[in-house]
């Protein structure tokens, strides 16, 4: 009888073992998936709100495009 609850809570252990396991392995995508925040920026010639890093930056201004920027607003 007591082999039995032995081996019994040893195959418990084990699974209980494998589902923590399984919750960490679970984490690490998550905090590479979550970005902050980005600052948006507005076009000087379309008025178009775009990211920060997306935008072309000419004397100090933002444009959407390079036709914008060679235009100049």
């Amino acid at each position: 009888m007591t082999k039995i609850l032995l081996i019994v809570a040893f195959t418990i252990g084990i699974v209980l073992w494998f589902k923590f396991l399984a919750g960490k392995r679970n984490e690490l995508p998550r905090k590479d998936k979550e970005k902050s925040p980005e600052d948006m920026v507005c076009c000087e010639v379309c008025q178009v709100n775009l990211p920060r890093s997306e935008a072309l930056l000419s004397q100090g201004k933002f444009y959407c495009c390079d036709e914008h920027r060679r235009r100049g607003g």
